[in-house]
């Protein structure tokens, strides 16, 4: 029979959810740095992500990157947008960065209730 190693699996510290916390609100305060916040801090989540074993924590480093990445695709796609008329881009970008922000809200929200981002 193998042995399992419990050292693979150690509890989550104060200093686990700070850094969640503090990632989150990386996310949430992007728009602020024109979006030099998010990169870090996808940058970190990635790096996070691969040394995870906890599920909950696993599914909001995942929940932020997806959430960061399906904002960069739509700012793509409508950009084009601003090359009509200024209105029509500067609507559909109003409405992607409310979008990011619920997302990270509700991740946020869900990260504080120990819940699952998914």
């Amino acid at each position: 029979m193998a042995e399992t190693d419990f050292a693979e699996f150690e509890a989550k510290t104060a200093g686990d959810r700070t850094v969640m916390h503090v990632l989150y609100a990386m996310h949430t305060i992007a728009w602020a740095s024109m979006g030099t916040l998010a990169v870090i801090a996808l940058i970190a989540n990635y790096i996070k992500r691969s040394d995870e074993q906890d599920p909950v924590y696993l599914s909001h480093h995942s929940w932020m990157i997806a959430t960061f990445w399906w904002t960069v695709l739509w700012l793509v796609v409508t950009a084009p947008l601003w090359i009509l008329l200024v209105l029509p881009g500067a609507i559909a970008y109003t409405i992607i960065g409310l979008w990011y922000l619920y997302r990270c809200i509700r991740g946020w929200l869900r990260f504080n209730d120990n819940r699952a981002a998914y």
